[in-house]
C-alpha cells in the first residue's frame, strides 16, 4: 500500500473514534508497526492529527464515535475472491420464497449478486445491501431502524421494542471479527447487543467467514459454536479449525476459491 494511500485510511480512523492505536492502523493498512509509527509521526508534524501514547488522535475530536473495527470501505478490498465464493455458497443454501436475515459487513454484501435472481423477503441492517437489492432484485427488502454508522454501513438500534422483533426469519448469514473455540466474536459491544436480538430471530444461523477469521481473536464472544448451524469458509481453513468446526456439532460448507482469482485478489488487496 503506498503513503498517500495508509494516510488516508489513517486519517479517517481517527476521525471516527476519539483514539487509534497503533495495533489498529497496523491491521487496517496491513503495514509494519515501524511504517505506521513513520505515518503518524508526519501526520503529526503536518498539523493533521495528534500523537499520543501508543496511537493516534484527531486535532477536532469526533462528536460522534463509530464503532470498533475496520472501516467496510477497507474491509471490501480484502480476500475478495474468498468472499465471492463464499456468498455463492450461502445463496445456495436459499430457496424462493424464504424469509432471511443478512446481518451487514463485507463478506455478507457479496450475497447480493446471486440474490438477484430470487424472490425472498430479506430482513437487513445494511444500507449498502438494501440499495443494491432494491435496484438490481425483485426481493422483498425490509430495513432496520436505528442509529446509522457510517464508516460499517449498518444501521443498529439501542432499543429492545424495534422493528427487529417483529420479523421471523428461517436462517440468518452474518459475518464476525473472529471465530474460535469460545465461538462467534465481535469487535464492538454495540455490534454484540444487535446482533443477539437478530440471532433470536432466526432458526438457523449461517456463519459466513473467510480462513483468516479462524486466526482472529477479540475480547467479545457473540454467541457459542453450538447456536450456530453451519460455517461457510474458503478452502484456505486448515485441518485445526475445521476439526474445531465439526467437533461442535456444526455444518461445514467449505468454498473452493480458484488459485487465478487468489493471485488477483492478493494483487489487488
Amino acid at each position: 500500500m503506498h503513503e498517500k494511500e495508509r494516510h488516508r485510511i489513517i486519517l479517517s480512523a481517527v476521525q471516527d473514534r476519539p483514539v487509534v492505536t497503533i495495533s489498529d492502523l497496523v491491521e487496517m493498512t496491513a503495514s509494519s508497526e515501524a511504517t505506521i509509527r513513520r505515518d503518524v509521526a508526519a501526520l503529526h508534524k503536518q498539523g493533521k492529527l495528534r500523537r499520543v501514547r501508543g496511537g493516534a488522535e484527531a486535532i477536532t475530536p469526533p462528536q460522534f464515535v463509530g464503532l470498533a473495527g475496520r472501516p467496510f470501505s477497507i474491509n471490501e478490498t480484502r480476500h475478495t475472491a474468498e468472499k465471492q465464493a463464499i456468498a455463492r455458497e450461502a445463496v445456495a443454501l436459499c430457496n424462493d420464497g424464504d424469509s432471511i436475515i443478512i446481518n451487514g459487513g463485507t463478506t455478507t454484501f457479496q450475497m447480493v449478486h446471486p440474490l438477484a435472481n430470487r424472490r425472498m423477503q430479506i430482513f437487513t441492517n445494511s444500507f449498502p445491501i438494501a440499495e443494491h437489492l432494491l435496484k438490481h432484485s425483485k426481493n422483498t427488502i425490509l430495513l432496520s431502524g436505528g442509529v446509522i454508522y457510517r464508516e460499517q454501513n449498518i444501521i443498529l438500534s439501542p432499543f429492545d421494542n424495534d422493528v427487529t422483533r417483529n420479523f421471523y426469519a428461517k436462517r440468518m448469514f452474518m459475518g464476525a471479527q473472529g471465530l474460535g473455540p469460545i465461538g462467534l466474536m465481535e469487535s464492538d459491544p454495540l455490534l454484540i447487543q444487535a446482533e443477539s436480538k437478530l440471532i433470536d430471530q432466526a432458526d438457523e444461523l449461517v456463519v459466513m467467514v473467510d480462513s483468516s477469521k479462524f486466526a482472529s481473536r477479540s475480547s467479545l464472544v457473540l454467541c457459542q459454536l453450538e447456536r450456530i448451524t453451519t460455517v461457510i469458509t474458503d478452502d484456505g481453513i486448515d485441518d485445526k479449525a475445521a476439526r474445531m468446526i465439526e467437533a461442535a456439532g456444526v455444518r461445514l460448507i467449505v468454498a473452493a476459491v480458484t488459485a487465478s482469482a487468489q493471485t488477483e485478489d492478493s494483487n489487488s488487496g
